[in-house]
């Protein structure tokens, strides 16, 4: 029988309608009961969404910047180029690899939910999911990258790519100067998850 008023001793309707909201009040009620560590959840969220999943990705990048076969092959059938190295899975089914150069900067968004490529970048950050980024990334990019510190030439063209449930972005940073004889391993490093969105650079070489 449907019910024309809430029920208020259902225990979700106690819980916010917005998603992170109801996510942070589960983690406060969970808190509250000791069953969880806010402190050690929060470490274990860090590590897979700046630590192990990016890895993934990171190597990909490395690989294209010393290979220009492996890179041709990836801007071809990055699906397949990917799924080979076992990359593959939930929100990977099918990988689309765009290319950073001095005249066009591409950077990625989901504007209608969070769709995100986690087998090579791991769990999505949560600014990438915030309704602040899906709007203002296809608005204003130049203003958004400024927000993450990027400030590019003014005759740099920057792309915005918008992630569907078929498809999933990977942007391929330009390679930083002065690396010339560094190895895969050593260049993975400079690899970072924002410089794989399109919202960050690669770290300079020290």
């Amino acid at each position: 029988m449907p019910h024309d008023h809430p029920d208020h001793d259902h225990p979700h309707a106690l819980l916010p309608p917005e998603p992170a909201l109801r996510v942070k009040a589960l983690e406060t009620i969970l808190a509250d009961k000791g069953l969880i560590d806010p402190a050690a959840l929060d470490r274990i969220i860090d590590t897979y969404e700046n630590r192990i999943g990016p890895r993934n990705g990171a190597q990909v990048v490395a690989r294209a910047w010393i290979d220009d076969g492996f890179r041709a092959a990836l801007r071809e059938d990055a699906t397949a180029v990917v799924a080979e190295l076992g990359f593959f899975g939930r929100q990977g089914e099918h990988m689309v690899v765009v290319e950073n150069t001095p005249s066009t900067h591409n950077m990625v968004v989901c504007t209608l939910c969070s769709c995100y490529p986690w087998p090579l970048l791991g769990i999505p950050p949560a600014w990438y999911k915030s309704d602040a980024y899906r709007a203002r990334a296809v608005r204003e990019p130049r203003r958004v990258l400024a927000d993450f510190g990027v400030t590019l030439p003014a005759d740099t063209a920057i792309r915005v790519w918008d992630s569907t449930a078929e498809v999933r972005y990977l942007v391929l940073p330009m390679r930083p100067e002065g690396t010339g004889d560094w190895d895969e391993a050593a260049l993975a490093g400079l690899v970072t998850r924002d410089s794989m969105i399109g919202t960050g650079l690669p770290r300079a070489p020290s």
